[in-house]
């Protein structure tokens, strides 16, 4: 699987990803910091990745249909710091790879994984 790393994420992940057989990239890796959703999600879009983020607003349906894309990833970890938000998306990872995001938002939480 193909994915992306919003800028709102640990940089560790990238490594995870790749550890794990995936190609992944970082929007800071490509010069997007501080580029508009849509310019990010056109970008995910244009190169088929899933899209792994911490940013809600992605997760509006209404504006980012997830089914023209290759996937939404919302991570919701329980608080926002560095180390937290590593260890739940390290937590999550395995079980997310397991899943076919194609055309989904994924909302990932402590007590489950919603798919829309």
């Amino acid at each position: 699987m193909k994915f992306k790393i919003d800028e709102n994420l640990p940089i560790e992940l990238l490594n995870d990803l790749h550890a794990a057989g995936h190609e992944a990239e970082t929007v800071s890796s490509e010069g997007l910091t501080g580029a508009p959703d849509l310019l990010i999600l056109e970008k995910v879009r244009s190169e088929g990745r899933a899209l792994l983020t911490l940013d809600k607003g992605i997760a509006d349906v209404r504006t980012y249909p997830p089914e023209h894309y290759a996937g939404i990833i919302l991570l919701r970890p329980p608080s926002s710091g560095r180390g937290t938000v590593l260890s739940f998306a390290r937590r999550h990872l395995p079980v997310l790879l397991g899943i076919d995001v194609a055309g989904h938002l994924l909302i990932v939480t402590d007590r489950n994984i919603r798919i829309r």
